[in-house]
């Protein structure tokens, strides 16, 4: 490993592992070196709840880069490696085996982890969440011998799984405390057909509906305890709670969090030499006219590339059309935009047929686009959404418009 000070990247995800292959392919001439906390080398986080739980998609295809592609790139890639601080007077990380890396720039692309809600008997054995490689393995055996799962949580992740376990056979119940399914992400009219979408596969979806104990028989998860008191067993119980973000190290670093680490538009935290990316980062939108932090791959990937290249010296000003997708069954729902802040919703499609669009509409202008199998709509939304144009709501919703017109 080189003594020399270049980049350090503390976080071997998808943000992480973009910046790192970007600064190679900007032909970066210092260090890198890009710590992970997991055994196992970069991997796509996505496939865990859907194909990859399914059973439909091997090991193999995991994997981000090949294990060939560090050493080829001179990347040194640290595994199964902790960091424990970030020493900025020194300017070195500190491994918890007390090896110090020296930095020029150093990158937190931390993420987060599963969180834990706070339901007595959350932390028994047969309670399961779902975030890393080896969470997914560990959830796949219990469910290989199990005959029914609970779910607490009816976000992405939760109705991902739901979908997964209802492949392979088992009894599903999602116990959600909100009014809706994915009340955080998508809108009512989304959220409300998902539901209707999971029922009619069989699941036992219930919303409003707080779990206020995990049932313990002889140390072990046996089922949940709902708020009314009515008991529900279940041989295994997943937590789809959302996420607990790793702020720890830049809070300890005296950087300035909130919700996220504080980035400025070339994605720089409050001291100049230290950058954040992907889940953990919290920047001002220009598009969007407040402060974002966004969850998912897309600005991961492309949220390290701009770090890459504000290392390097370039001007940068990092504001993406942010977009989302979700697998459910043989749906596929893409998101673009941000729906808060809407004034008008306009469908274009007709649910029953399983392939529309809901368009957030503000001032007459597309902020957001939910897509259920509609790829088109997506696709153009992405466009309008960044352009600003306004649009004609009547237009929209009549699928006798193609959507290359209203983009013209």
């Amino acid at each position: 490993m080189s003594t020399k000070a270049g980049t350090v990247i503390i976080g071997a995800g998808q943000a992480g592992l973009s910046c790192a292959a970007e600064l190679r392919r900007r032909k970066y001439e210092g260090p890198v070196t890009l710590i992970g906390a997991e055994p196992a080398l970069p991997y796509q986080r996505p496939p865990l709840s859907k194909a990859y739980l399914a059973g439909e998609l091997p090991v193999e295809r995991l994997w981000l880069k090949p294990e060939a592609f560090y050493p080829a790139s001179d990347i040194t890639c640290l595994t199964n490696a902790r960091v424990t601080a970030i020493d900025r007077e020194a300017r070195q990380v500190v491994l918890a085996d007390g090896a110090r890396l020296a930095f020029e720039n150093c990158v937190i692309a931390t993420g987060g982890e599963a969180r834990i809600p706070p339901i007595p008997g959350a932390n028994l054995p047969g309670v399961d969440v779902l975030r890393t490689f080896a969470e997914a393995d560990h959830l796949s055996a219990a469910l290989e011998g199990a005959k029914s799962l609970a779910v607490i949580g009816a976000g992405y992740i939760g109705l991902e799984v739901a979908a997964s376990a209802r492949k392979r056979g088992l009894e599903v119940v999602v116990l959600e405390a909100a009014e809706r399914p994915m009340a955080r992400t998508a809108s009512p009219i989304l959220g409300g057909w998902f539901g209707a979408v999971h029922r009619g596969y069989g699941v036992d979806l219930r919303v409003s509906t707080p779990v206020a104990a995990i049932l313990d028989k002889g140390g072990k998860a046996a089922g949940v305890r709902l708020a009314d008191g009515e008991e529900i067993p279940t041989d295994t119980i997943l937590l789809a709670a959302g996420l607990a973000l790793n702020t720890g190290l830049a809070e300890a670093a005296g950087l300035e969090c909130a919700d996220g680490i504080i980035v400025d538009m070339a994605c720089r935290t409050s001291d100049g030499d230290i950058y954040a990316c992907g889940d953990v980062a919290r920047f001002s939108s220009a598009l969007y006219g407040r402060s974002v932090r966004l969850e998912s791959v897309q600005n991961a990937i492309e949220q390290g590339k701009a770090v890459a290249a504000a290392i390097l010296g370039e001007d940068v000003a990092y504001d993406p059309v942010p977009w989302f997708w979700s697998d459910q069954y043989e749906l596929k729902l893409q998101i673009a935009g941000l729906i808060d802040g809407a004034d008008m919703a306009v469908r274009r499609g007709d649910p029953e047929m399983g392939n529309f669009a809901v368009f957030h509409l503000k001032d007459s202008r597309i902020i957001a686009c939910e897509a259920v199998n509609a790829a088109p709509e997506y696709m153009a939304a992405q466009k309008l959404i960044r352009s600003g144009k306004t649009v004609d709501p009547d237009a929209l919703r009549n699928l006798d418009v193609a959507m290359r017109e209203l983009l013209a």
